[in-house]
Parts: structure tokens; C-alpha cells; sequence
């Protein structure tokens, strides 16, 4: 089976994650693609096959040398798909591109265009696979799975390729925060692994946000408005106001590269209680601690005025891996000169988000990412050129058969 085989298998599990179940999984689709995934596993010879009550799945590739002190590594995708929109019934379909707009969905006039995507036009003359336009497709993250099962499946294939130990693992809930929740790094057992969670082709990344989750409520007081003069504290107005006094210019709609931001993510109201939900995002650890102190520092000015109207909740997620990784950069210094050795020219870039292998990495398990090829994660826009997730796999060799050597 090839790779792009069974990517097109994988995307038909629905397993999108939900942040309001209170599971691990967070839901029943992920364990199903969790046991698939299991059983595909065994069949392909693989060893210390396992899956936990969590649904988290770990197998072993044995070492195929006998050369002593060859690192231990690993490979880690995750099992779900973003919340943002459905995963359920995904229609992959493979589209020769000769460049300009290719339609999904004629129906619901539904177009992939370079117009809103000009990187599009670095694929022409490949296969892309799509969707239908009505789902996400699904390459965040089960590129990565394809692309390290098939990896897997070659190297046992090919004995002549020499590799040290390699284990692989798969985790459910990463969209929501939660990948790495209960993920057993001892049990793992790696010197150092790589999640294959990124995007485009080349990308290799060892620096993420520092992140942190933030919510503000505002309790008002109802007065009918008739009769509301100097009385009324309107809690949807403390709200709108608040959001107000943040920096417009570090919104995430106005940031790029190391640039961090306040993202509104969510709010509701009324006149008796409000709330807004925000995430906080900075690659400075330092930067990162000023923007939540900024977020004390306008809650109390808003209780100057409003006594005790005004209540923080405030959530670090995770930090940024650079710490952690940098002193061992000889584990980025592989994966570098394994996309050379296979004909791409890295992008090591800083990821503007996070992955599990942040938090994984103050876990104890140093962690860069690697790229799978996809565009567009979490909506009707998503795409995967062929030859990227192609590359993606043969990644994933390389650094195998590179590690064994050095």
C-alpha cells in the first residue's frame, strides 16, 4: 500500500475532537481509527504493539544492526482533526493541477483559487488531493500517520537501509490542546523524537508560541432601563470596552513571523454577566509574561471603576520548545540534512502555533517538527500535493537511516 493510499484510507475515519466532552478521547471516532490503526500495525509485523485506555497507540520498529549506541528515536502524529469544521464523510478526490482555480464543489460554488491562495502555484504540474469543499480533508494530522506508517513499512521492507530502535506514536485530542495529556514518556523510551505535524513542504521547526488561555468575565447589574439612570452596569458593554483597550496591531490579523498576539476566540453577554475568551501568544518568554501581565493590569482598571465587576481566569498551555531542543540541536542538525539527502531545501522557520511535541519536549522528550505537505488545515481550503507527502515519508527514512550512521 502506498502512501498516498492510505492517507485516502485514513481521512475516512470522521475523528474530529471535541472540547466540550470531557474524555480522553475526546471522542468515539478517534478510538476506532486508534484500534484501525492497531490492527494495521500487527499486520504489518511491527512489535510492542499497544493501545491505552486514552487511545494513545505505540509500536516498535526493531533495530536492524548490531551498532552499539545508536540513539533510540521516535515518530508522533495525532489521531483527530480540528473542531473547527467537520470531519465527518470526508471526499478526498486527487486533481491534476495545471494552474488557476479548481472548483469543489460546483453545487455550492465552492473553488480552491490562487487568487486567495498564491502558493498554489508552486504545484502546477502535480497531483493535489482536495476535498468537496463541505469538510476539512484531513491532512493535519493523518499525513503524518500515513506518512510514518508507510515509512515504517519500507524500512521493514528494505532491511538494507540500516536504522537503530525506532518507536512510533499516535495521540488523540492534540487540536484541543490535550495531545499530550497522558502520553507515557517513559514507557515511549526515546533519546529524542520528531512529530510530523506541519505543513508545508521543507518546513522544520524547533521554536513555538508560548501559550497561554484567557478568560474575562464582567458581572453587571440589571436595572430596567426605564428606570436605569446612574444605576445600570451593563456587563456586554464592560466586555466590548475591555476588548477595546488591547493593542489592535497585535491581533493575530496583524502579526507574521515572531510577532505575537491577543486572539478574541470567543464572547457572549448580556447586561447581567459577559465573558471573552482569549488565547495569548509570544515566542519571547519574556514578551509572553508582559502580555498577561497587561491582562492583570486592565482588570484592575476596570475594578477601579466598576468595584469587583471584573474577574481574570489566566491558563499557561504550553511553552516554547526552543529551551529545551536547542542545547541537543544535533537532533534539528538530522532532520536538516536528511530533507537535503532527499532533495528538499528546508524552511526552518518558527511554527505560529504549537504542537504536542512542545509540550513534550519539557516532558522530557525533545521533539522538532517536521512538515507533511498540507495547506489550509481546519477548513474547506485544505490540500496536499502528492509529492509532498511523498517527501514527508522519505523524511522520515532518512532521519532513520542517518541517525544509525552518526
Amino acid at each position: 500500500m502506498t502512501v498516498v493510499e492510505r492517507f485516502l484510507r485514513y481521512v475516512t475515519y470522521g475523528t474530529q475532537s471535541s472540547e466540550t466532552s470531557g474524555t480522553t478521547p475526546s471522542t468515539r471516532g478517534q478510538r476506532i481509527f486508534a484500534e484501525a490503526l492497531v490492527n494495521e500495525l500487527m499486520t504489518l509485523g511491527l512489535e510492542d504493539v499497544s493501545i491505552d485506555e486514552h487511545a494513545y497507540v505505540m509500536a516498535t520498529l526493531p533495530a536492524n544492526t548490531d551498532a552499539e549506541n545508536i540513539p533510540t528515536i521516535g515518530f508522533i502524529s495525532h489521531l483527530d482533526t480540528s473542531p473547527d469544521m467537520s470531519g465527518d464523510g470526508v471526499k478526498p478526490s486527487i486533481v491534476h493541477y495545471e494552474g488557476g482555480d479548481i472548483v469543489l464543489n460546483e453545487a455550492q460554488h465552492i473553488v480552491l483559487s490562487p487568487t486567495m491562495f498564491p502558493e498554489m502555484s508552486e504545484y502546477i504540474g502535480q497531483d493535489i488531493i482536495v476535498t468537496d469543499g463541505t469538510t476539512l480533508l484531513g491532512a493535519d494530522d493523518k499525513a503524518g500517520v500515513a506518512a510514518i506508517i508507510s515509512a515504517m513499512a519500507y524500512l521493514k521492507e528494505h532491511p538494507e537501509i540500516k536504522h537503530g530502535k525506532i518507536r512510533i506514536g499516535f495521540t488523540p485530542d492534540e487540536e484541543i490542546g490535550q495531545g499530550a495529556d497522558h502520553f507515557d514518556v517513559a514507557k515511549f523510551g526515546c533519546d529524542w523524537a520528531y512529530t510530523v505535524d506541519g505543513g508545508q513542504i521543507g518546513e522544520l521547526e524547533y521554536e513555538n508560541f508560548n501559550a497561554a488561555a484567557a478568560k474575562i468575565c464582567f458581572k453587571g447589574l440589571n436595572v430596567h432601563p426605564g428606570t436605569a439612570k446612574d444605576k445600570m452596569i451593563n456587563a456586554a458593554l464592560l466586555a466590548t470596552e475591555f476588548a477595546s483597550w488591547l493593542p489592535t496591531e497585535q491581533r493575530p490579523e496583524h502579526t507574521e513571523n515572531y510577532e505575537g498576539f491577543f486572539h478574541l476566540i470567543g464572547m457572549s453577554g448580556t447586561v447581567e454577566e459577559a465573558s471573552l475568551s482569549y488565547i495569548v501568544r509570544n515566542h519571547s518568554r519574556e514578551l509572553f509574561e508582559q502580555k498577561k501581565e497587561l491582562l492583570m493590569q486592565l482588570v484592575a482598571r476596570m475594578n477601579e471603576t466598576y468595584a469587583e465587576s471584573t474577574t481574570l481566569e489566566l491558563r499557561d498551555q504550553y511553552y516554547n520548545m526552543r529551551e529545551i531542543v536547542e542545547p541537543k540541536k544535533h537532533i534539528v542538525d538530522i532532520a536538516f540534512q536528511a530533507m537535503e539527502e532527499v532533495g528538499i531545501t528546508p524552511k526552518v522557520q518558527p511554527i505560529r502555533g504549537g504542537t504536542d511535541g512542545a509540550r513534550l519536549s519539557f516532558m522530557g522528550l525533545p521533539c522538532p517538527n517536521l512538515f507533511t505537505g498540507g495547506h489550509n488545515f481546519h477548513g474547506r481550503y485544505e490540500y496536499l500535493p502528492v509529492p509532498s507527502l511523498i517527501k514527508s515519508m522519505e523524511t522520515v527514512i532518512k532521519i532513520a537511516e542517518l541517525t544509525a550512521k552518526k
